[in-house]
């Protein structure tokens, strides 16, 4: 069975006219139960991971100082969100989600997070409305739980994953793969194990054509144990803060390559969904279900 993270938490409250659309989390599961995709055994909540987990990644004094409110308003600012006890809590159950995912993967080939994806979280700092790193987090719970040694993080998001990057800088055990908008968010890149950086308007052939050529080498020739696969929407032509050309089709197409070469392999995969910024949430949460709909499609 497909076993997908989710939280009423995770639809978190925004102020009137900000950029971030949050009612997704909340329309995305009604969206699978609607049509017949998941069913309500398909869904577990998250809960409150031992600290330890987080600290394995992130510097101690970022996170108390998350968790306790205190950052600066410079480091808050850069995150993008309103800080607040809640809105806190949220990132932590959302790790917990892609930690308990990256369990049910093990059992199951693929399991998946309804959030995270939240790659701009660095060792010590957040920004771009990422907080807590949940899939390196996740990377280092397989690990130090030695239920796997090799891990690959596959991101598909338009951004590049740049606290992916960072956090995983100085360790071979973690190979970082982040293909993305050359020209977009974040303006100074990090360097990934392996980043290919896109033209403005890459469209559905080029696009499909350049992973086609560089994924299953990829796995060829690291031999993973698992993968994380960042599977943002932010590619489609539509989206606010993208700058690629693909459409709802080559997005899809996308995942269905990504997820076949996975099983083929016979490696298990944990998907966070990452962004998705189409000005009609109807347009994001079309491309978010495709993910799963493809899941569902490969896997049961």
């Amino acid at each position: 069975m497909l076993k997908i993270a989710f939280h009423p938490i995770y639809r978190h409250y925004l102020p009137a006219g900000h950029r971030f659309p949050m009612e997704k989390y909340e329309l995305l599961p009604e969206q699978l139960l609607h049509e017949g995709t998941c069913s309500h055994p398909n869904f577990f909540e998250p809960e409150i991971p031992n600290d330890k987990y987080i600290l394995a990644v992130h510097d101690p004094e970022y996170y108390y100082d998350l968790v306790n409110l205190t950052l600066n308003q410079r480091a808050a600012r850069k995150i993008g969100f309103p800080l607040s006890r809640t809105l806190v809590e949220r990132e932590i159950r959302i790790t917990d989600g892609t930690i308990k995912a990256s369990e049910f993967a093990l059992q199951h080939g693929i399991a998946m997070n309804i959030a995270g994806g939240t790659h701009h979280a660095f060792t010590n700092r957040g920004e771009g409305f990422c907080m807590l790193n949940d899939q390196a987090i996740g990377a280092r719970y397989l690990q130090h739980k030695g239920l796997v040694d090799k891990v690959l993080i596959v991101d598909l998001d338009v951004h590049q994953g740049n606290g992916t990057a960072e956090i995983f800088q100085n360790d071979d055990s973690v190979f970082t793969f982040s293909m993305h908008s050359k020209s977009n968010y974040p303006f100074k890149k990090e360097t990934s194990n392996l980043d290919i950086a896109l033209e403005n308007d890459t469209n559905d052939s080029a696009y499909l054509n350049l992973l086609k050529d560089t994924l299953p080498n990829l796995i060829a020739q690291q031999l993973p144990d698992f993968i994380y696969y960042l599977c943002g929407v932010d590619v489609i032509k539509t989206d606010k803060l993208g700058k690629l050309g693909l459409t709802l089709e080559g997005c899809k197409a996308r995942d269905r390559f990504v997820l076949e070469q996975c099983k083929l392999n016979q490696i298990p995969v944990m998907c966070s969904m990452g962004g998705g910024y189409s000005p009609d949430i109807k347009t994001i949460v079309t491309a978010h279900a495709n993910t799963f709909r493809t899941a569902q499609d490969i896997y049961f």
